[in-house]
């Protein structure tokens, strides 16, 4: 009986340290939350008065489209930076792979009685 109550114990010992942990984490991301909400907002303060004070709208949407559309050419300039390998590099890399894309080529078809 004494092993299942030290058992106990240190299953609790431990339990309790992990979740005692985990709410520090949860309190100091919390923290750090709300002391970056101010800094968003007067940033997002500071930009409003110079769109109002001398841009045209034309000129804001003109700088709005050349951003989004570098971003969305950027995104695919980085898909071959993120690959390990090229494509079709490894067509022939093992028999496992071979096989699963012969089954993934291959149309289903249900098998008929008869």
């Amino acid at each position: 009986m004494d092993n299942l109550g030290w058992g106990l114990q240190i299953t609790a010992l431990g339990m309790g340290l992990v979740f005692g942990l985990l709410a520090l984490l949860w309190g100091l991301l919390t923290l750090v939350q709300r002391w970056d909400r101010p800094a968003v907002a007067a940033s997002r303060v500071e930009a409003a008065p110079a769109a109002e004070e001398g841009m045209d709208p034309a000129l804001v949407a003109a700088i709005v489209t050349a951003a989004l559309a570098h971003r969305a050419h950027r995104r695919r300039e980085a898909a071959p930076a993120m690959r390990s390998h090229w494509p079709g590099s490894q067509l022939y890399a093992s028999r496992w792979v071979a096989a699963g894309r012969a089954r993934q080529n291959q149309s289903w078809q249900r098998r008929g009685r008869g």
